[in-house]
């Protein structure tokens, strides 16, 4: 009995000593804390991502993320400043990411119930993913899942700041016309700005992750404390 007692912690100590070092502080720490831990880092660096990108002239604001008309529009400056100017349009780009910018404001339950989802088993491989292993694990599992739940969320803001019958009257002129591989519908805009909107919601979600990875402390996440 003593000797299969002993074989027994002698293979445990091999197994642990064969665990990679970045993985042996979640091994360490609690299964409810390294939950807790990830949830909460996830979902204070959602919140502050989402906090910025709402503020008005955010979106417009940073090039990173701005969005713009779908298409071949993107580079078309100079007829939209030539339509602007002939009070065809306003400046529908500005709009555009206002209406960005509404649809982050009223985002927030929609990526945090998408993180209260998040098991064990992905709060382990999260903590051990990098810099942004969170924020590349929330776009992979539940991007779709996302866009199709803020895609209400833009639409309704795209209404709201006349984005729409901008893009109607912009649809009417010929010069854009020809610009060819268009698509100017309703759909087709609103598809546009969420995958936009998405994907500068994303790139700032992954800028507060790797901060708060590198200060929890300083952060006030003392949750995160043994866990990263």
């Amino acid at each position: 009995m003593r000797n299969i007692t002993k074989k027994l912690k002698l293979s445990a100590a091999t197994a642990l000593l064969a665990v990679p070092l970045s993985v042996s502080p979640i091994l360490s720490a609690p299964a409810q804390a390294q939950s807790t831990g990830v949830k909460s880092l996830l979902g204070n660096a959602s919140d502050g991502a989402l906090d910025k990108l709402s503020k008005p002239g955010a979106f417009y604001a940073d090039k990173a993320v701005r969005v713009l008309l779908p298409g071949p529009l993107k580079n078309a400056t100079k007829i939209l400043r030539f339509t602007s100017k002939a009070g065809l349009t306003k400046d529908i780009t500005k709009n555009l990411n206002d209406a960005a910018g509404k649809a982050a404001l009223e985002a927030k339950p929609i990526f945090r119930s998408a993180i209260d989802n998040l098991t064990l088993t992905d709060g382990v491989g999260i903590a051990t993913g990098g810099g942004t292993g969170g924020t590349d694990y929330l776009r992979k599992t539940s991007g779709e899942e996302l866009a199709i739940k803020i895609r209400p969320l833009v639409e309704k803001a795209l209404g709201e700041v006349g984005a729409y019958k901008q893009v109607e009257s912009l649809g009417s002129l010929s010069a854009l016309s020809s610009l060819g591989g268009l698509d100017l519908s309703r759909d087709g805009l609103t598809d546009s700005v969420t995958e936009q909107a998405l994907d500068g919601i994303f790139s700032y979600i992954g800028a507060e992750e790797t901060n708060f990875r590198k200060n929890p402390l300083k952060k006030g996440k003392k949750l995160l404390k043994g866990i990263f």
